[in-house]
């Protein structure tokens, strides 16, 4: 039974997200923001040198978490690496959330209630929702729940199945990073430079397999695998 404990824990793990979606309470990842909010007050200029200082601290301390912790785990046992990538998956996944999120979205819309869908909008994205139609909310939701997709379920799995909970623990600390300061704006053009950049590179490999999964899974909602792949040939440079 225990022979692949690190899938066994992925599954668990996201079988813990599809019960109960994220924990309410003392969230691992909003924890990790507020610390990261607290070391950019102390580290923020606008330097580029100092960004990449950030974005390492950050990123190499969580991910030397999950390496001390998995090598505990690994002597104590199969079960306990198990409950170790259960728990690391369960925190870092959120697509049970983004889903029901995404739901009470298209049911707005589908009732013409763009006061409710634009009071939504801000749980999905950071774009401004007022001089926004039907059309625009559901672009933008849509756009939205695309990424998350990959940000919050297969970058998740994809890097917990390639390093186990330091793959987890890194590539959603990269993410959760790039979210508070990876913007093209004067303040963090180029302070979040490292930050944006490390969850590129992250995300190459979660991204394509988003899409494939995306092409793959058309049918289900009667859609057309060819039409899917002509529009994420066409849109994924944009």
């Amino acid at each position: 039974m225990w022979t692949h404990p690190r899938a066994i824990g992925l599954l668990v793990g996201y079988g813990l997200d599809r019960v109960f979606a994220d924990p309410q309470r003392w969230h691992p990842v909003a924890g990790f923001g507020t610390t990261a909010l607290r070391v950019e007050h102390v580290l923020y200029r606008d330097s580029r040198a100092l960004g990449v200082v950030h974005a390492v601290a950050l990123i190499g301390s969580v991910t030397a978490l999950g390496v001390g912790s998995s090598r505990v785990a690994g002597r104590a046992g199969a079960p306990t690496e198990v409950a170790l990538v259960a728990a690391a998956t369960w925190a870092a996944l959120g697509g049970t959330s983004l889903a029901k999120v995404g739901r009470q979205m298209a049911d707005h819309l589908d009732n013409d209630d763009l006061e409710s869908a634009r009071a939504l909008l801000p749980s999905l994205c950071g774009r401004d929702p007022e001089p926004l139609d039907s059309d625009g909310l559901a672009r933008a939701a849509l756009e939205s729940i695309a990424e998350n997709t990959s940000d919050a379920t297969v970058g998740v799995l994809v890097w917990g199945a390639l390093a186990g909970v330091p793959g987890i623990l890194a590539y959603r600390a990269s993410n959760t990073l790039d979210a508070m300061v990876g913007y093209r704006s004067p303040k963090y053009l180029r302070f979040g430079w490292a930050a944006a950049r490390i969850d590129d590179v992250l995300n190459l490999l979660p991204a394509r397999v988003t899409g494939v999964a995306t092409v793959v899974a058309a049918p289900s909602v009667q859609g057309s695998p060819a039409r899917a792949l002509k529009m994420w040939r066409r849109d994924a440079a944009q």
